[in-house]
């Protein structure tokens, strides 16, 4: 598996604490990761599946720019559900999916870095959105108990854990019989050179951690869902990607011609994916 190899080079422990800084620094500004910086963050908000109105609909500070897909728009979210999302960020999926619950409804966000927390809690207060909570944790070990939620949503957060098979163990843990799982996130179609598979910069940009797509679907099952489907496929935005400018300068320092980096951003893909906890 592409993450096994790199962890022996980096070890969980730095890959954990390279993801929460570049997370942090990022909390704390308004660049984006997956969908790029250059871009305006109502930008990368199109780009990874936003409508404006959606856009519109929740606090401008809510939108980091970080996603790599709506998984909101594909969950059919109903009323009096309880939402988790896994690696919430600022906020942006918990607040679009907090009209959709309704009062009857509650949203919990969680994610491991603290500046992250701050900022959604910040977001929520200003603006009154009084069913959504969230929690400091990793998705890996969820502060949530069993049989809490009626979904399970995420956001291009997964591919950044150190152990994604258990990242979907929590999720089926947390999810009621007959709950619902939906996730963005970065596969790989192939696997990816060595030099970029070790780069703690191509990592903490979503793309060096990502699992190979049948290991990905594979890890879902073994977890226990049912029905796991891919409901769309996209290639990943590379291009927007590339004008990070860490992973920009991770790419020039690994000297990969152009026609091989062409290559490389062909085996990357962004897919949407669904599944569900058997109701007995």
């Amino acid at each position: 598996m592409t993450e096994i190899k790199y962890m022996e080079q980096q070890g969980k422990k730095g890959i954990v604490e390279a993801v929460r800084e570049m997370y942090a620094s990022t909390a704390t500004s308004n660049c984006s990761c997956c969908c790029g910086e250059s871009a305006s963050t109502r930008e990368a908000g199109r780009e990874c599946g936003y409508s404006d109105r959606e856009l519109d609909s929740i606090p401008a500070d809510a939108n980091l720019g970080l996603g790599c897909g709506n998984p909101v728009a594909l969950a059919e979210i109903r009323k009096g559900d309880v939402v988790v999302d896994l690696g919430s960020g600022a906020g942006i999926d918990c607040f679009l999916a907090s009209g959709l619950v309704g009062e009857e409804g509650r949203v919990i966000g969680i994610d491991m870095t603290p500046e992250m927390i701050d900022r959604a809690r910040l977001n929520a207060s200003r603006n009154g959105y009084g069913n959504v909570e969230f929690r400091e944790g990793r998705i890996e070990e969820l502060p949530v108990d069993d049989t809490t939620a009626d979904l399970v949503i995420s956001n291009c957060v997964i591919n950044l854990s150190t152990d994604k098979p258990g990242v979907f163990r929590e999720a089926f843990r947390i999810l009621k019989p007959g709950g619902r799982l939906m996730v963005s996130d970065i596969v790989l179609l192939e696997e990816l050179p060595e030099p970029v598979r070790n780069s703690m910069d191509a990592y903490v940009m979503c793309v060096a951690g990502a699992m190979l797509k049948e290991e990905y679907l594979d890890a879902i099952r073994q977890a226990g869902f049912l029905e796991v489907v891919i409901t769309s496929e996209n290639r990943f935005p590379v291009e927007l990607a590339l004008a990070q400018p860490k992973l920009k300068e991770a790419v020039e320092k690994m000297n990969i011609p152009v026609a091989e980096l062409a290559r490389i951003a062909g085996s990357i893909a962004s897919i949407r994916v669904s599944a569900k906890k058997a109701a007995v």
